[in-house]
């Protein structure tokens, strides 16, 4: 794909060969453009999308009247648009779909205001805006929105027809004018104003006619595979047997190269469908992987918590088995104690009847002091002094 100054310039120099020029007379474009809104508004309120909105679907009824009416035809790619409900396709004519249709996203009534945009460029300019050498360097031009107003193509069209196109060809679904906001618009609007006023009487007005002569050729070109249809009769029959072969040999070429391109496209969509299940899949057995590992962490830890409780209540059984053993221990303690001081209570007195015996005798005093020393040596051995706590011995010497 060519790209930046070049690739306009070869784009709209090859598109301007197709569409040479010829015209209807009467008729301008701001009216064709303001009928064909009539018609996408009648299916917009309904919430049918044309999806297939280009010149050669655009017919007149009948062009020997001073203001001829245009018809919609080919609404085999026409769909209802419900709320709520996703759409996706890829479909319709490379030269007029909608960056949505080319990059497979949800589909809505924004597609046909977009094509709208297309065909008013091409009305009045006799160019094509995307048109590429090949259907992908077409589509790679909508994607990029590579397109320009070329002074050769636009240098006596108004900006309010540029914003006009502007607005229509705008990526973001969001901003991209709707068919009451595109009937409201001020360069539509204003031209209604001009044609009213071109009806008042002894009043003439020269009106810019239609770029259509190449609209005409593109139309042979592009439908003379079709079926016979009524409404080709408003052109006269212009097509003949010999380009109607010619046609059909470079559609059934058409055809093929479409079918290898959309071959390489499912092919496409069958390797990244591949590649995205593949990688899921690698993702799931990661997590599994993980989550086994975190269950086993789990259960570990569980278990560790387990014997934790297990390890405390063992020490809480111990702790009162020692509580107890102590108690005891203690109440055979004191009870010890006092059978002891009972006793020493005994000898001090067995002791002190020696001094009422011999009370001029100092052998009762040196025995009482021996006694009383060999007790507390004893009793400190054997009991660490504490059972002498509470005990007299010394009272008495």
């Amino acid at each position: 794909m060519l790209d930046g100054e070049v690739c306009s310039e070869k784009r709209l120099s090859e598109r301007s060969t197709s569409y040479s020029r010829y015209t209807i007379p009467i008729l301008s474009s701001t009216q064709f453009i303001k009928q064909i809104l009539e018609g996408v508004h009648y299916l917009h309120t309904r919430n049918i999308a044309h999806f297939d909105l280009k010149p050669e679907n655009i017919m007149l009824l009948d062009k020997n009247t001073p203001l001829p009416r245009i018809k919609l035809i080919d609404f085999g790619l026409a769909h209802k648009i419900a709320e709520g409900v996703e759409f996706k396709n890829i479909f319709g004519t490379p030269e007029f779909v909608a960056p949505e249709i080319v990059n497979y996203e949800p589909l809505g009534l924004e597609a046909d205001m977009w094509s709208v945009g297309v065909i008013t460029y091409i009305l009045l300019s006799g160019a094509s805006p995307f048109l590429g050498e090949t259907k992908q360097d077409t589509l790679g031009n909508i994607s990029a929105m590579n397109y320009e107003f070329d002074d050769e193509f636009f240098g006596h069209t108004s900006e309010l027809a540029k914003n006009f196109i502007r607005q229509l060809l705008e990526k973001d679904t969001k901003k991209r004018l709707t068919i009451q906001v595109a009937l409201n618009h001020p360069w539509i609007k204003s031209n209604e104003h001009k044609e009213e006023r071109s009806k008042a009487p002894k009043r003439k007005r020269e009106r810019r006619q239609l770029k259509t002569k190449r609209l005409k050729e593109y139309t042979i070109k592009s439908h003379s595979s079709m079926p016979p249809n009524n409404t080709y009769i408003n052109f006269e029959r212009f097509a003949q047997v010999e380009e109607d072969v010619s046609a059909m040999e470079d559609t059934f070429c058409q055809l093929a190269s479409a079918h290898d391109s959309l071959q390489e496209d499912i092919d496409a969509l069958v390797s990244i469908y591949n590649e995205k299940k593949m990688w899921y899949k690698e993702e799931s057995e990661s997590i599994r992987h993980e989550l086994s590992q975190l269950c086993y962490e789990f259960r570990k830890v569980e278990a560790q918590r387990r014997g934790v409780h297990e390890d405390m209540r063992s020490v809480d059984a111990s702790v009162s088995r020692v509580s107890e053993r102590y108690k005891e221990r203690q109440t055979r303690y004191e009870a010890l104690q006092k059978e002891l001081c009972a006793e020493l209570q005994w000898v001090q007195e067995v002791v002190g009847s020696f001094q009422v015996t011999f009370p001029n005798c100092s052998f009762s005093s040196v025995f009482n002091t021996d006694v009383n020393e060999a007790l507390k040596e004893l009793l400190n051995r054997s009991c660490g002094g504490d059972l002498l706590t509470g005990s007299n011995l010394d009272q008495q010497r």
